[in-house]
């Protein structure tokens, strides 16, 4: 069974920065996509970024510029470096690990405060 922790949110005024990390354990398939989901309170969640295990990266548009994603050479840790921040970027962030043709596993989230 793939397990994923998050770790990295916190509190930070608009224009700030925070490096948010996740590792996956387990059942992983070499092929595999990991990434970052957000969910604003009383919203749908929504997709921020993912990289596949090759490296090809993909950002929602909103984050474009500010945020990057990475993943280690071994693969099952991922990073997601968020500049710049803005208040629209609250919200619980949540990673994956979606191993290709298969399961998608989750984090339990990690909160993610932007102050005015």
């Amino acid at each position: 069974q793939v397990q994923v922790v998050e770790s990295g949110g916190g509190l930070v005024q608009a224009g700030g920065s925070l490096r948010l990390s996740c590792s996956a354990s387990g059942g992983i398939f070499w092929r595999n996509t990991m990434g970052w989901y957000r969910q604003h309170t009383g919203k749908q969640r929504e997709p921020v970024a993912d990289i596949t295990r090759l490296g090809r990266r993909n950002y929602t548009d909103s984050v474009k510029g500010r945020f990057t994603i990475s993943r280690t050479n071994a693969g099952h840790t991922i990073y997601l470096q968020m500049n710049d921040l803005k208040t629209d970027d609250t919200g619980v962030y949540y990673c994956y690990l979606r191993n290709e043709g298969s399961s998608t596993y989750w984090g339990q989230g990690t909160q993610v405060t932007v102050s005015a």
